[in-house]
């Protein structure tokens, strides 16, 4: 008998997602570009050159006039931000990524609402502090409302970090945020290089070295080229992708995490109640379909969810929670597929509802 091989599926662009192929023209031609753009002669000049002209264009795609940092990733630029700002203090929400959670040390912690949201109004003391919210959570999907809370963190005195992460380039945040933390594999761009936005380079204590003294090390420039090219080329639209993918699983008796409240359109977060989502990933494996447990620093872990425990959920239901996330090759075949496969799951697992 001849052996089918199952097409692949990947629907885990929120851990990661496949290059550009202008990100991947920018990195060749970046890769051709040799010299260090910190060396004074002729080549070097002429690195420097690409490399600032790198920066204007990651800056202009979130309308932003004050200092770009660049750094190997997002959570690079959270790790200097906490670790370096000039508040005396340090606030955390509870749905922090883990990057956020381990550069923040003795943090306090925000609590948030069952959906997960941080309360703008019950921030409490933030004078002297520097909050950090994620905009976008990155298990979840779930958005913050970052202008509401940019205004009672400013009114009460603190500074605000905002990790974007999982956000397409915007110029919201340009009049929002003190500290703005981006990366590039996750809109296209190569792995390795990020960039942290800085309002003001007075909050923060230098290092020494490059980045005008933020940040020691030879500048990554063809990520950096590889970046700003994945930033300029648009994000599709999934909202109707992921509405259907969350009817789908409702019918077949799962459930969609925090379904009330603002999420991002192409992440969904889905628990098949009495299966473990270890037993899922392996099911949908098997069929050639990629999706993960929570945010890929965190998903080959045995914990359950901080995510979702801070949302109010028990231990076992946070272990019966899979993540699915779309991306500019998603279609609306590939998400017609996955939800034959989450069925033909539950089903084979005696928790097919319709």
């Amino acid at each position: 008998m001849e052996c089918v091989l199952t097409e692949p599926l990947y629907l885990d662009h929120a851990a990661t997602t496949p290059m550009t192929p202008a990100a991947v023209a920018a990195v060749r031609e970046g890769m051709a570009m040799w010299a260090n753009p910190s060396s004074p002669h002729a080549a070097g000049r002429a690195a420097r050159a690409a490399l600032e002209a790198a920066r204007a264009r990651i800056a202009d795609a979130y309308g932003w006039r004050h200092e770009v940092l660049l750094t190997s990733g997002a959570s690079e630029s959270l790790a200097i931000a906490l670790g370096r700002c000039t508040a005396a203090r340090r606030i955390v929400s509870a749905v922090e990524h883990d990057a956020v959670l381990r550069a923040g040390g003795r943090a306090a912690v925000l609590p948030v609402d069952p959906q997960g949201r941080v309360d703008p109004g019950a921030l409490g003391d933030v004078s002297g502090a520097l909050v950090a919210v994620q905009w976008c959570n990155s298990e979840t999907g779930v958005t913050q409302n970052i202008p509401d809370i940019a205004a009672a963190v400013h009114a009460g005195g603190g500074l605000l970090l905002v990790d974007a992460a999982q956000m397409p380039a915007s110029e919201e945040l340009a009049t929002l945020a003190d500290f703005v933390a981006v990366s590039a594999h996750k809109r296209g761009g190569p792995p390795g290089t990020g960039a942290l936005l800085v309002r003001d380079v007075a909050t923060l204590h230098p290092s020494g070295g490059q980045e005008r003294g933020y940040r020691p090390g030879t500048e990554n420039l063809p990520g950096a080229l590889g970046h700003a090219a994945a930033l300029a080329e648009a994000e599709p639209d999934h909202r109707a992708r992921r509405a259907r993918l969350d009817d789908a699983v409702r019918r077949s008796g799962g459930l969609v995490v925090a379904e009330d409240t603002a999420r991002h359109p192409a992440i969904g977060a889905y628990r098949m109640p009495g299966v473990a989502a270890a037993a899922q990933l392996i099911r949908f494996d098997m069929q050639g379909i990629a999706v993960s447990a929570g945010s890929a620093c965190a998903s080959g872990s045995l914990k359950p969810s901080h995510v979702l425990r801070a949302m109010g959920w028990g231990e076992d239901a946070s272990r019966e929670v899979v993540r699915v996330s779309f991306g500019r090759t998603t279609s609306d075949a590939d998400v017609e597929r996955f939800i034959v496969a989450w069925r033909g799951v539950a089903r084979a697992t005696g928790r097919f509802a319709a």
